[in-house]
């Protein structure tokens, strides 16, 4: 059981890279969410993040918990289901998944209130998916933004 957490908490070992983890994990998430939504669209790209939000939460807690850390920077399932939601509002464009991986970095780095109050506060699973769900938001509504005022849809 603890390999298999430990598989999916670090993406398949995308986690396991020894300079900027969390980046390897949102660079795994951008192709796999464009295969996503060519498959079956934003649908199947909202499902697949649900799925990793479940899934993730448990890996991630698992994990943590048996190599003793609390946000380990080796699970990196929090930032693939942080680019996967804030790729959720772009179109099928290159520029924009560019863009929404910049934005999702920049957020989930800078970490403005309340993605900063959730990393300090909120343990466990829960709390290192948390704050990634939340600078995913804020990643999404600027992406949002500039895909209307770009495309004015």
């Amino acid at each position: 059981m603890n390999r298999f957490a430990m598989l999916i908490a670090t993406c398949g070992g995308a986690g396991l890279v020894l300079k900027m983890p969390g980046t390897a994990g949102s660079l795994l998430a951008v192709p796999l969410a464009w295969f996503i939504m060519l498959a079956g669209g934003q649908p199947a790209l909202a499902q697949a993040t649900g799925l990793a939000v479940l899934i993730g939460w448990w890996a991630a807690d698992y994990h943590a918990r048996k190599i003793g850390e609390d946000d380990p920077s080796t699970i990196v399932i929090d930032e693939l289901v942080g680019q996967w939601l804030t790729l959720m509002v772009a179109p099928l464009e290159i520029s924009f998944y560019i863009l929404g991986f910049i934005l999702f970095r920049l957020f989930d780095i800078f970490k403005p209130w309340p993605v900063s109050w959730a990393d300090r506060k909120i343990k466990g699973g829960f709390g290192i998916m948390l704050d990634d769900i939340l600078a995913a938001i804020y990643a999404a509504a600027v992406l949002y933004g500039i895909r209307l005022i770009v495309n004015g849809s």
